[in-house]
């Protein structure tokens, strides 16, 4: 991590949301996902009008005790902004040297409640906490009591089955002192193939009045985040899945356009990234933008120097600073479109 620094007030993810509802509008969030929230891809993200950026989940007990995980989980520069890292823990002692380790480098703490993932089930963090209101609050309460404002606290969630349930829980984390709520308008048993539950977020939204809550689920295009700022009256909407395909989708951009992978080129190349990790972005952000046999030939890479020769093969991959770097919507291929090999 870098030297110890004072973060900006301005960048606190409660002015930035202020800022936004200011200019008629909601805060748009790209929303923390294992492994693929690092640094190259938030500053992605931020290219294309995200307002608030989450880390990948740290687990506070490797982090605060191992040096390693504390250099591989996290990195971050002084555009790192507004950030907010992602925390899976399951005790107050870990998250407070969590906390006291990593505040100075963020502008909020993301308490993760919502990470169904067996895994981190059983360890009692992510949707385990779904069913320790008291614990979530305790949380809470101990890290304002020492920091008060100086922290921006998030708590994630999911609903339960029972709506009630939920309720109960967001006026414990509430009265607490949490400055965020966010709400997954699923439980932790529901697939992502079913659709988000609209009225139980609609249902916290009318409970919570004192503080922002933001939406998350099912949100891929800009008119998805407006549809669920109309039907739940939150204050922001965070996206997961929708950003990972593609990071533009809050400028309006229904289809991933070619500039977010000469800009994801450039901000890998910069900041560095585990090869698989870049390659796995890069192969997502094409998905949908060209014929399987290249997506296949981006997939059997086997370093960044052939990938970047790969690509520069096929189509016009420009460099910072060229005429017209991370603009064009459509792919530019270096071969005749109409020959191309499906």
């Amino acid at each position: 991590m870098p030297s110890q620094q004072l973060r900006s007030p301005e960048y606190r993810p409660t002015a930035i949301i202020k800022k936004c509802q200011e200019q008629g509008r909601p805060a748009y969030i790209a929303g923390p996902m294992v492994r693929y929230s690092k640094l190259p891809f938030r500053e992605l993200c931020r290219y294309y009008n995200v307002d608030i950026v989450y880390t990948p989940m740290i687990l506070a007990r490797e982090f605060v005790r191992n040096e390693t995980a504390r250099y591989t989980d996290f990195t971050t520069n002084d555009a790192d902004k507004s950030v907010i890292v992602q925390v899976g823990v399951n005790n107050v002692e870990d998250f407070m040297k969590f906390v006291d380790m990593i505040h100075p480098y963020v502008d909020g703490i993301g308490i993760n409640c919502g990470c169904p993932i067996k895994d981190q089930v059983r360890e009692g963090i992510g949707a385990a906490l779904m069913s320790e209101p008291d614990l979530v609050a305790e949380l809470v309460r101990t890290a304002k009591t020492k920091y008060g404002d100086a922290i921006c606290i998030d708590t994630k969630i999911r609903i339960h089955k029972d709506i009630n349930e939920t309720v109960e829980f967001v006026k414990k984390v509430v009265a607490a002192g949490t400055d965020i709520i966010t709400v997954h308008g699923r439980t932790k048993n529901t697939r992502s193939s079913v659709p988000v539950n609209l009225e139980a977020i609609k249902t916290i939204r009318d409970t919570v009045t004192t503080i922002p809550v933001i939406a998350n689920g099912d949100c891929f295009t800009l008119a998805d985040c407006h549809r669920i700022v109309e039907a739940t009256g939150v204050d922001g909407v965070m996206s997961a899945r929708g950003v990972l395909s593609n990071p533009a989708l809050f400028t309006g951009l229904d289809k991933t356009p070619w500039s977010t992978v000469e800009m994801f080129m450039h901000l890998v190349t910069a900041y560095g990234l585990p090869y698989k990790l870049a390659q796995y972005h890069v192969a997502h952000l094409l998905e949908d933008m060209v014929p399987k046999k290249y997506l296949k030939g981006v997939n059997e890479q086997l370093n960044m120097v052939d990938l970047i020769d790969y690509l520069d093969e096929h189509f016009v991959l420009k460099r910072k600073g060229e005429k017209g770097f991370a603009t064009e919507v459509e792919p530019q291929w270096r071969i005749d479109i109409d020959k191309l090999e499906i």
